[in-house]
């Protein structure tokens, strides 16, 4: 990745005095990361194989002791969690690859560039976005295979990835942030591991009805139930709705946390990237 990304920014650097623009800046930077995914087939095969995994893990293994109030089908009550847990996963490698970045000096030569900062980030961030919006795929038809459906139009069902897209964006912000703060590669793969109990206490794998009161109140104002009681609400799969506003209103709590989480954690990593070290 740093081999490509030194590559990438070489005219810039021969030029000092000439600025491409956000946009060429923004391309090339998603360039650099495409090219590494490129350059590392298994990755790309990790990121298709592991929902499928989980699909299989959950649904059939789990989803045999699994009961959901109104329906018998746990697979149904499942995917839209998957979905949304396949968002959430951008925040692991998202954080990790910033670290990295700043322990190898990559983070330093950027920034002594004459290329904007915050187009650096857009296109790593919009790079991931596609590696995500590509990882749905195969999820989508793996879903379908094992009897989810959409029932409730394509219309619905478009906003309902919509959602997925943005919350992806979301924690790719997050991720970046975090790594950059991190500053090491090792501090960032230890930090993400936290990121499993936050997806694990939501409405993703089980009904939040039989948690301790506490706890269902944790889980149900945890955004990511937002999103996942959003996307079964559009896609008119089976969740029994909890008591907290967010998973009442969940298309509307969905869009008031990705707002709120993308205000804060946009500004603070382009802070971040522009001063680190300093």
């Amino acid at each position: 990745m740093t081999t490509t990304a030194t590559t990438a920014a070489a005219p810039a650097a021969t030029t000092p005095g000439r600025r491409a623009g956000p946009v060429s800046d923004t391309l090339t930077s998603a360039l650099r990361v495409l090219l590494a995914y490129r350059r590392s087939p298994g990755l790309v095969l990790a990121s298709l194989a592991v929902p499928v995994a989980m699909v299989l893990v959950f649904g059939y293994v789990f989803g045999s002791a699994m009961t959901v109030p109104g329906s018998g089908n746990y697979r149904e009550f499942l995917m839209p969690g998957l979905f949304v847990m396949v968002a959430v996963n951008g925040l692991m490698p998202t954080m990790v690859g910033a670290a990295r970045d700043v322990g190898r000096g990559l983070t330093d030569r950027m920034r002594s560039m004459p290329v904007s900062r915050s187009a650096l980030l857009l296109g790593q961030a919009l790079a991931d976005l596609l590696v995500g919006v590509v990882v749905l795929v195969p999820l989508t038809l793996v879903g379908l295979a094992v009897g989810w459906r959409i029932r409730d139009g394509l219309g619905p069902a478009l906003g309902a990835y919509g959602l997925l897209v943005l919350f992806r964006s979301v924690m790719t912000w997050v991720g970046t942030y975090l790594g950059l703060a991190a500053g090491k590669e090792e501090m960032a793969a230890q930090l993400s591991v936290l990121t499993f109990p936050l997806a694990m206490v939501t409405n993703a794998f089980v009904p939040t009805g039989g948690m301790p009161g506490w706890l269902r109140t944790v889980a149900e104002w945890n955004p990511i139930s937002a999103v996942v009681a959003a996307c079964r609400r559009l896609f008119d799969n089976p969740g029994a709705v909890g008591e907290a506003w967010p998973v009442q209103h969940p298309v509307t709590a969905t869009l008031l946390w990705s707002g709120l989480l993308l205000a804060v954690f946009v500004p603070l990593a382009v802070r971040k990237f522009a001063s680190h070290g300093r």
